[in-house]
């Protein structure tokens, strides 16, 4: 058996760690802008990157079969909490999204993130590949009790995430095209019906990303703002903290979701394109670590992590950027926030204990 190195006695994957540790610190830079620099801001956000990094790598010390054993347990205690924020859940911006323990609040709805895609993978993982029309079924029911809940909050973005987390799973594990396109079909059919139960202000977000002009100073402000500023960069941008559209206070939400408008403001098409390599490099080493998993469970589980985290990206930049509707959903590991940021970095540490954990699989 080969010796192992000194990462992997710690079961770190250091070029996936490097890659992480750069796109945080280029975040950083991009955030103290975006902050009006203030230095609260960037403390906050660097306690909180610490906190996600330690516990990543706890989690990379559980290894896949283990992780494997608890998944249902970790689907069902989400699913309680997710019933419990129904119940109990503290109301903020409309939202009765979060449980308040008085020192923090956390928002039960990210565990789902990684809970639904780990329980998932470890069903089907047990069956013979590929999933067949009842597994699939049984599969979409996992994957609709906590994505129904958590529209009830409301948190569309979420449950939306979530949803493609889920079927992420049966898409790798590989589902028949028919039913993949059955699931489309279905979808699309059922869009009419979901419009009537939406409420007034998703209604408003579609229209407004169907025409944002038709209300240029109230719901289509945002984007109008975020577009100007992409344009705006060319191709090197303004400057580092020359941004007039986030500094003169024109783009709302700019720490945050709209945090992209910045970077492309103020570094131009160039900056673009050092993020974007970032993130590809981060994906790569993700689509590297499953494929060479030793196990089913592991193969799927580590390229639905993946995707879960590009469609992350695809669809902050494609709302900034007025191609998908205001969802509210952060750019990874670049936006202001804590919950999130912990939910990605524990994938990235099941990545990390996926890769490390290789050699051995009877712990």
């Amino acid at each position: 058996m080969k010796q192992q190195t000194f990462s992997e006695r710690l079961h770190i994957d250091i070029p996936l760690l490097f890659g992480l540790i750069i796109l945080c610190l280029f975040g950083l830079l991009i955030l103290y802008s975006a902050s009006g620099q203030q230095s609260a801001v960037i403390y906050n956000q660097v306690v909180r990157m610490l906190f996600a990094f330690g516990l990543m790598f706890l989690v990379a010390q559980v290894s896949p079969s283990r992780l494997a054993g608890v998944s249902i347990w970790i689907f069902l205690f989400g699913v309680a909490l997710l019933i419990m924020v129904l119940v109990i859940g503290y109301i903020g911006k409309g939202a009765q999204r979060w449980i308040d323990l008085g020192v923090i609040r956390f928002q039960p709805s990210e565990l789902m993130k990684l809970a639904v895609p780990m329980v998932l993978a470890w069903y089907l993982a047990e069956k013979t590949l590929p999933p067949s029309l009842s597994q699939i079924f049984l599969s979409a029911v996992i994957i609709l009790i906590p994505v129904g809940l958590i529209v009830k909050q409301p948190d569309l973005g979420t449950a939306i995430l979530v949803s493609i987390a889920g079927f992420s799973v049966l898409f790798i594990a590989g589902m028949n095209w028919r039913y993949i396109t059955g699931l489309v079909i279905l979808g699309a059919l059922m869009i009419p019906v979901s419009w009537m139960f939406m409420y007034e202000y998703q209604r408003q977000r579609v229209m407004t990303f169907i025409n944002p002009e038709q209300d240029p100073l109230g719901a289509g402000y945002h984007i109008i703002q975020s577009m100007i500023a992409i344009g705006s960069g060319g191709l090197y941008g303004k400057g580092w903290l020359n941004g007039t559209q986030s500094h003169l206070e024109f783009l709302p939400e700019r720490s945050t979701d709209f945090i992209f408008s910045v970077l492309c403001e103020e570094f131009g098409f160039a900056g673009v394109m050092v993020l974007l390599g970032l993130y590809l490099f981060i994906i790569y080493r993700g689509l590297y670590i499953s494929m060479h998993a030793q196990t089913t469970f592991g193969k799927i589980l580590g390229a639905s992590i993946i995707l879960t985290f590009f469609v992350y990206i695809f669809v902050n930049i494609g709302m900034v950027s007025g191609q998908l509707p205001v969802v509210g959903i952060p750019l990874p590991l670049v936006s202001f926030g804590g919950t999130s940021m912990v939910t990605l970095m524990i994938g990235f540490g099941v990545l990390m204990g996926i890769h490390t954990h290789r050699r051995f699989l009877s712990d």
